[in-house]
């Protein structure tokens, strides 16, 4: 592996990050606004459908059929899905977790 075989692996991990910064924030963000939505269904699948979309045909330029880009991206991809789990996802409201309550 020479010093061209990395630059289109750092642009596909570049693009793994920004395609599941999209997705994931995007999840988020579509989360947040069911409970006020006046058609959640409708919301929830046309953002599911949008998102798969996007990231499908990033997925595919990117690649440009090379498995080892793919598997690049998705680490990428994967990797922000880990970042925002932790920095987004539910925030603990007293000093108890889920088990010590359902052990009392």
């Amino acid at each position: 592996m020479n010093i061209n075989d990395l630059l289109p692996l750092t642009l596909a991990l570049g693009a793994g990050v920004v395609l599941g910064t999209f997705y994931f924030y995007g999840l988020w963000l579509t989360v947040r606004k069911l409970p006020s939505a006046k058609r959640p269904v409708v919301m929830s699948l046309s953002s599911f459908f949008g998102r798969l979309a996007v990231v499908l045909v990033g997925f595919y330029f990117v690649t440009a059929g090379r498995w080892e880009r793919l598997v690049v991206c998705l680490v990428g991809f994967l990797a922000v899905r880990m970042v925002l789990v932790k920095t987004l996802g539910p925030q603990e409201k007293s000093g108890k977790s889920d088990s010590q309550i359902n052990a009392a």
